[in-house]
């Protein structure tokens, strides 16, 4: 069962301002980075559903979180089916993030009143997704349309709250862009979370990049 409420979750989302989202099949590994996000600032992570077995990390790592990091907010993305977010939901997600808009997904979630951000490509989509109550929509992918599609659709919707992932980097140019446009936060994976990072054990510096970039956030706002 969720620890958080999908009000409280939408709300950091916003206060926070970015969403780091991670995938690593390694948990000792997984827990040294939600350590390092915490120290930096962070409150809440998004675990990608992308390996064999992810569901056993997650339930581990959310573990972890409820006795070592009780403020952080876990939930899970890259679920493209009502089965798995029910199955997630048995772990404690507190969010579901989704590639697509599917119905099936929003009645799960609904039901046990878990904030879930379905990936959108349109307007239409964008208000098919706040019909059946999406809070905070997901741009994906994000580098394909760009600030100016998330400007031109705040025209007519200036209630749309929008989380974009994929194109988006902890860049000054590129976050004041975004945020200039009118997103309510912003999802990122790799950029934040690197390669090397993870290869190198380089928690300091995820700490530091986690820090740094919450705090250009709030700069930029």
């Amino acid at each position: 069962m969720a620890r958080f409420t999908r009000i409280q979750v939408a709300q950091k989302m916003t206060e926070q301002g970015m969403v780091p989202l991670f995938y690593h099949p390694d948990i000792e590994l997984g827990k040294k980075v939600l350590t390092a996000c915490y120290k930096g600032g962070a409150r809440l992570l998004e675990f990608t559903n992308r390996g064999d077995f992810a569901h056993e990390v997650f339930g581990a790592l959310n573990k972890f979180c409820e006795t070592e990091l009780p403020e952080m907010i876990m939930g899970v993305g890259s679920v493209t089916d009502a089965g798995t977010a029910s199955h997630y939901m048995q772990l404690g997600a507190n969010f579901v993030v989704t590639p697509v808009l599917r119905e099936d997904i929003a009645v799960v979630c609904n039901r046990r009143k878990v904030l879930w951000s379905p990936g959108c490509g349109s307007l239409t989509e964008i208000c098919k997704a706040e019909e059946l109550g999406c809070e905070i929509v997901k741009l994906f992918p994000g580098g394909i349309y760009g600030p100016g599609f998330v400007k031109a659709i705040r025209g007519p919707q200036p209630w749309t709250n929008v989380m974009p992932t994929g194109g988006v980097s902890p860049t000054r140019d590129n976050l004041k862009a975004w945020f200039d446009a009118g997103v309510s936060c912003v999802g990122m994976g790799s950029k934040m979370i690197s390669k090397d990072i993870l290869k190198n054990n380089d928690f300091d510096t995820l700490e530091k990049r986690i820090k740094d970039t919450l705090e250009l956030i709030h700069e930029l706002r």
